[in-house]
Parts: structure tokens; C-alpha cells; sequence
């Protein structure tokens, strides 16, 4: 089950969470409206490739990656929408679209937009397309330490998820 990872990481470091399960749903805009909670305080997991290197990109659900941005505030050359193909042996224990904002359990660097910081409480999901973990920001941020910066906007996030 893939919320034990995330609850186990979370657990040794005494960190308050709650673990939020909901139907089955696959995008961050439904995950959103079935839990009952704000598409800005929900954060999605988007995987990235930066240069030919993977990385998170996490912002609100309502929002979507201006890839320019990114690879204009990271410094690479090239940024573009990973393929499951690129990323998925990175995440067995993840459902694929599921992935936990926690690129420090996988190797993988994580960026932050900084609308992400105006919330005391974020949720995200927990690996699976039925599991939320909702815990505070500054606990997020202590335990990730992801570079924050600006790369989303907040039209059309629909096409992105």
C-alpha cells in the first residue's frame, strides 16, 4: 500500500498529518472536489524532465506548469512534460499520476511554486488514486527542502495534471 511510505517517512519524523481516503479519482481538480478541499490547497505532483533529468514539479491543482518559466528559473535548456515511460520505474510503489511530493524518497529533486507557500495546510495524494495525506506547509517544505520559485499559472489547469 502505497501510503505507508509516505506515512512511515512522516511518522519518524513526528510529523502531524491526516490521511484522507476518498473514491477513486484521477484528476487533481476531482481528487479536489470529492475531498472536499480547496483545488488551490491540493497540491499535484507533475514530473518534469530538465535538461533530460527528472524532477517534481509541485503547485496547486487549479494551476498548471508554464514549462518556459521553469526552465527559464531553473537555468536548463530544455523543460518538458516527462513520459509515464520516462518516469514510472522511478515510482513502483505509486499508482502513475499518483505520486507523492516527496522527490526525497525517490532521488528526484522537487521544485515548489510559491503559491504553494500562502497555504498553512496543504494535501496531495499519497501514492494512490484513492489516499490524501493533509498536513502544514512549513512541516512539507522542512522535510522535502524543495527550491520554491514562481513556474505556474493559474489558466487552463485543466489540461495539465
Amino acid at each position: 500500500m502505497p501510503l505507508n511510505k509516505v506515512k512511515a517517512f512522516l511518522d519518524v519524523h513526528g510529523t502531524k498529518y491526516v490521511a484522507i481516503s476518498h473514491s477513486k479519482a484521477f484528476t487533481a481538480q476531482g481528487i479536489a472536489a470529492i475531498a472536499h478541499i480547496s483545488g488551490r490547497e491540493l497540491a499535484k505532483t507533475v514530473i518534469v524532465s530538465l535538461d533530460g533529468d527528472l524532477a517534481m514539479a509541485v503547485l496547486p491543482a487549479s494551476y498548471q506548469v508554464d514549462l518556459e518559466e521553469l526552465r527559464r528559473r531553473t537555468g536548463v535548456r530544455t523543460a518538458e512534460l516527462a513520459t509515464e515511460r520516462e518516469f514510472k520505474q522511478y515510482f513502483p510503489d505509486c499508482e502513475t499520476g499518483a505520486m507523492p511530493p516527496f522527490g526525497n524518497l525517490y532521488g528526484i529533486p522537487v521544485y515548489v511554486d510559491e503559491t504553494l507557500c500562502e497555504d498553512r495546510e496543504i494535501a496531495f495524494n499519497a501514492g494512490s488514486h484513492y489516499e490524501l495525506i493533509k498536513m502544514a506547509y512549513a512541516d512539507f517544505e522542512r522535510l522535502v527542502k524543495p527550491e520554491v520559485m514562481d513556474f505556474s499559472s493559474a489558466q487552463a489547469a485543466h489540461v495539465l495534471v
